[in-house]
């Protein structure tokens, strides 16, 4: 794969070259000519909404060599997981339709920014969002916060669903806008639980859950995330106070007491395994659904990979 757009292309004979390549970490939201994808992405939304998927925004992302952002508009739980199914098909061939390939996968560039799929979440009854309370932080409800609780107490096993590839773990270090610290905030994109603080409408109160990304089975993701969530709600799960700094400026004293998530797919399968009771209630989950899960992963992809030589075991060794 390559890209038009690529900054290791800077140099390449494109008769002319007329430049505009993002360098890496510099692509966010550029206009064109830099931005070389604004007509193609509008293509795809429009299609999109043509599908019946609203669609909110779209913007070129951070990362050099064509990263791209198509955000839908909220809706209820499964049919979110039809629209994710319909949106990687859609946008997929409109790319294959100009000679251009997308990819959902976290981490495709070495020291790039990754992808995420930051989901949206809240909880409505009776035609109200109970997360909204006006004289709460963030404008955040108390439930709102067992449910954050939740997230927080069960993300590890969390990430064995919302991260669920080798690659996955490549996007979530430090130093990416990766969300890897579990803590929660209303602007910090350091922290695994963001809390969106655009507009003080009781209708756009939400939790913005971060480490997920699109190589997840939206059903399995989406409902596992719920699950943790309802979980915080019923136990009453305090998230303690949130973390308004920049977590990645604190001190190595200051932020050695803030939990991080899994460093790889192994662990977060270990944490699956340790704790999964919270998904089975209701049988909204059940334990072969687990087991398979548990299994298949660790043969068929983390032993798999584990067994092949890597091209930068070559680098590395070849000359030894």
């Amino acid at each position: 794969m390559d890209s038009v757009e690529g900054e290791w292309n800077t140099g390449r004979s494109e008769n002319p070259n007329l430049g505009y390549k993002p360098r890496q970490k510099e692509g966010y939201f550029p206009v064109p000519p830099h931005d070389s994808h604004q007509d193609l992405r509008s293509e795809m939304m429009l299609a999109l909404i043509k599908a019946g998927i609203p669609i909110e925004v779209h913007h070129h992302e951070v990362a050099t060599g064509g990263q791209a952002e198509i955000d839908m508009k909220f809706d209820t739980l499964t049919l979110i997981g039809d629209r994710m199914l319909l949106y990687k098909y859609i946008i997929k061939n409109i790319a294959r339709k100009h000679n251009k390939v997308v990819t959902f996968m976290p981490k495709p560039i070495f020291q790039d920014n990754g992808s995420g799929m930051h989901t949206h979440q809240s909880l409505w009854k009776d035609g109200k969002n109970i997360f909204y309370d006006p004289a709460g932080y963030a404008l955040i409800s108390q439930t709102a916060k067992y449910y954050i609780g939740g997230l927080l107490k069960h993300a590890n096993s969390l990430m064995a669903f919302c991260a669920p590839t080798t690659n996955s773990y490549k996007r979530l270090v430090p130093g990416y806008e990766a969300p890897v610290n579990l803590a929660y905030s209303q602007r910090n994109r350091s922290a695994a639980i963001r809390i969106p603080v655009y507009t003080d409408s009781p209708k756009s109160k939400r939790v913005e859950f971060r480490p997920p990304d699109a190589s997840a089975n939206g059903y399995l993701a989406f409902a596992a995330m719920l699950m943790a969530g309802l979980d915080g709600i019923q136990n009453k799960i305090d998230p303690g106070e949130p973390m308004d700094k920049d977590i990645y400026e604190l001190s190595a004293k200051e932020g050695r007491h803030i939990p991080t998530i899994p460093g790889s797919l192994e662990e977060a399968l270990n944490a699956l395994e340790a704790d999964h009771d919270y998904l089975l209630k209701g049988d909204v989950f059940t334990p072969d659904v687990i087991d398979v899960w548990l299994a298949y992963k660790r043969e068929k992809e983390i032993n798999e990979l584990t067994l092949r030589p890597h091209p930068y075991e070559f680098y590395l060794y070849f000359d030894i």
